[in-house]
Protein backbone atom coordinates (compact mmCIF):
# COMPACT_ATOMS: atom_id res chain seq x y z
CA UNK A 1 0.00 0.00 0.00
CA UNK A 2 1.30 3.43 -0.90
CA UNK A 3 -0.04 6.92 -1.54
CA UNK A 4 0.61 8.17 -5.08
CA UNK A 5 1.52 11.78 -5.84
CA UNK A 6 0.29 13.38 -9.07
CA UNK A 7 -1.49 10.43 -10.70
CA UNK A 8 -2.29 11.36 -14.30
CA UNK A 9 -4.08 8.19 -15.39
CA UNK A 10 -7.71 7.28 -14.77
CA UNK A 11 -8.40 5.97 -11.26
CA UNK A 12 -10.92 3.19 -10.61
CA UNK A 13 -12.40 4.18 -7.24
CA UNK A 14 -13.69 0.61 -6.83
CA UNK A 15 -10.14 -0.71 -6.43
CA UNK A 16 -8.09 2.40 -5.72
CA UNK A 17 -9.60 4.78 -3.17
CA UNK A 18 -8.40 8.37 -3.03
CA UNK A 19 -7.29 9.94 0.23
CA UNK A 20 -8.23 13.61 0.68
CA UNK A 21 -5.82 15.19 3.13
CA UNK A 22 -4.69 18.44 4.63
CA UNK A 23 -3.69 21.15 2.19
CA UNK A 24 -6.41 20.04 -0.26
CA UNK A 25 -4.30 17.04 -1.33
CA UNK A 26 -5.86 14.13 -3.21
CA UNK A 27 -3.73 10.98 -3.34
CA UNK A 28 -4.75 7.62 -4.83
CA UNK A 29 -4.08 4.66 -2.51
CA UNK A 30 -2.29 2.02 -4.58
CA UNK A 31 -2.53 -1.55 -3.27
CA UNK A 32 -5.50 -0.82 -1.00
CA UNK A 33 -7.51 -3.74 0.40
CA UNK A 34 -10.09 -4.24 3.14
CA UNK A 35 -7.55 -6.25 5.07
CA UNK A 36 -6.42 -5.45 8.64
CA UNK A 37 -2.73 -5.20 7.66
CA UNK A 38 -3.39 -2.88 4.73
CA UNK A 39 -5.84 -0.77 6.75
CA UNK A 40 -3.22 -0.37 9.48
CA UNK A 41 -0.60 0.70 6.92
CA UNK A 42 -3.07 3.15 5.36
CA UNK A 43 -3.91 4.63 8.78
CA UNK A 44 -0.21 5.09 9.54
CA UNK A 45 0.47 6.70 6.15
CA UNK A 46 -2.27 9.32 6.62
CA UNK A 47 -2.00 9.81 10.40
CA UNK A 48 -0.73 13.40 10.02
CA UNK A 49 -4.11 14.36 8.49
CA UNK A 50 -5.88 13.31 11.70
CA UNK A 51 -9.66 13.71 11.76
CA UNK A 52 -9.58 15.93 8.65
CA UNK A 53 -8.53 13.11 6.30
CA UNK A 54 -11.20 11.53 4.10
CA UNK A 55 -11.36 8.36 2.01
CA UNK A 56 -13.27 8.44 -1.29
CA UNK A 57 -14.32 5.10 -2.74
CA UNK A 58 -17.03 3.35 -4.75
CA UNK A 59 -18.76 0.17 -3.57
CA UNK A 60 -20.83 -2.14 -5.79
CA UNK A 61 -23.22 -4.59 -4.22
CA UNK A 62 -26.47 -6.46 -4.36
CA UNK A 63 -28.52 -7.13 -1.25
CA UNK A 64 -28.29 -6.38 2.44
CA UNK A 65 -25.08 -5.19 4.03
CA UNK A 66 -23.40 -7.57 6.46
CA UNK A 67 -22.21 -5.04 9.05
CA UNK A 68 -22.90 -1.89 11.05
CA UNK A 69 -20.25 0.80 11.10
CA UNK A 70 -19.60 4.22 12.61
CA UNK A 71 -17.07 6.94 11.99
CA UNK A 72 -16.35 8.85 15.21
CA UNK A 73 -13.91 11.32 13.58
CA UNK A 74 -16.46 12.93 11.25
CA UNK A 75 -19.49 12.75 9.03
CA UNK A 76 -19.76 10.40 6.05
CA UNK A 77 -21.37 11.33 2.74
CA UNK A 78 -23.10 8.44 0.90
CA UNK A 79 -24.08 9.06 -2.74
CA UNK A 80 -26.15 6.57 -4.76
CA UNK A 81 -24.66 6.20 -8.24
CA UNK A 82 -26.93 3.44 -9.57
CA UNK A 83 -29.76 1.24 -8.37
CA UNK A 84 -31.42 1.89 -5.02
CA UNK A 85 -29.91 1.79 -1.54
CA UNK A 86 -31.36 2.19 1.93
CA UNK A 87 -29.19 3.65 4.66
CA UNK A 88 -30.36 2.75 8.17
CA UNK A 89 -29.02 4.68 11.14
CA UNK A 90 -29.47 3.63 14.75
CA UNK A 91 -30.75 6.70 16.59
CA UNK A 92 -31.07 5.68 20.25
CA UNK A 93 -32.34 2.24 19.25
CA UNK A 94 -34.85 3.63 16.73
CA UNK A 95 -34.29 2.99 13.02
CA UNK A 96 -33.83 6.11 10.89
CA UNK A 97 -33.99 5.04 7.24
CA UNK A 98 -33.46 6.94 4.03
CA UNK A 99 -33.76 5.41 0.57
CA UNK A 100 -31.53 6.84 -2.13
CA UNK A 101 -31.93 6.73 -5.90
CA UNK A 102 -29.19 7.66 -8.42
CA UNK A 103 -27.86 11.15 -7.78
CA UNK A 104 -29.25 11.33 -4.23
CA UNK A 105 -27.13 11.46 -1.09
CA UNK A 106 -27.35 11.37 2.69
CA UNK A 107 -25.01 12.26 5.52
CA UNK A 108 -24.27 9.83 8.34
CA UNK A 109 -23.40 12.00 11.34
CA UNK A 110 -20.12 11.41 13.15
CA UNK A 111 -20.42 8.47 15.55
CA UNK A 112 -23.83 7.24 14.28
CA UNK A 113 -24.02 3.47 13.74
CA UNK A 114 -25.33 2.79 10.24
CA UNK A 115 -25.76 0.03 7.66
CA UNK A 116 -26.33 0.11 3.89
CA UNK A 117 -28.68 -2.24 2.07
CA UNK A 118 -28.83 -2.44 -1.72
CA UNK A 119 -32.08 -3.32 -3.46
CA UNK A 120 -30.64 -5.33 -6.33
CA UNK A 121 -27.42 -4.33 -8.07
CA UNK A 122 -26.35 -0.86 -6.91
CA UNK A 123 -23.31 1.37 -6.55
CA UNK A 124 -22.50 4.02 -3.96
CA UNK A 125 -19.74 6.56 -3.61
CA UNK A 126 -18.65 7.35 -0.06
CA UNK A 127 -16.56 10.15 1.38
CA UNK A 128 -15.60 8.94 4.83
CA UNK A 129 -13.73 10.22 7.85
CA UNK A 130 -12.06 6.86 8.37
CA UNK A 131 -10.01 7.60 11.50
CA UNK A 132 -11.21 5.27 14.28
CA UNK A 133 -13.94 3.58 12.23
CA UNK A 134 -15.72 0.77 14.12
CA UNK A 135 -17.48 -2.25 12.57
CA UNK A 136 -19.92 -4.80 13.96
CA UNK A 137 -21.62 -7.72 12.30
CA UNK A 138 -25.33 -7.29 11.60
CA UNK A 139 -25.83 -10.37 13.80
CA UNK A 140 -24.08 -8.62 16.75
CA UNK A 141 -26.98 -6.62 18.20
CA UNK A 142 -25.35 -5.24 21.35
CA UNK A 143 -26.85 -1.79 21.62
CA UNK A 144 -27.91 -1.79 17.97
CA UNK A 145 -31.13 -2.25 16.07
CA UNK A 146 -32.06 -5.84 15.41
CA UNK A 147 -33.99 -4.96 12.25
CA UNK A 148 -32.30 -5.17 8.85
Amino acid sequence: MRLIDHERDAIDLRTTPVHLGLGSRAKPVEGFAWDPEVLQAYSAAVAADGAEGRTVTIFDGDGPGDHWERHPAGDELVVCLSGSVTVTRDVDGVPDRVTLRPGEATVNPAGAWHAVDMAGPASILTITAGLGTDHRSRTDTRGLLTET
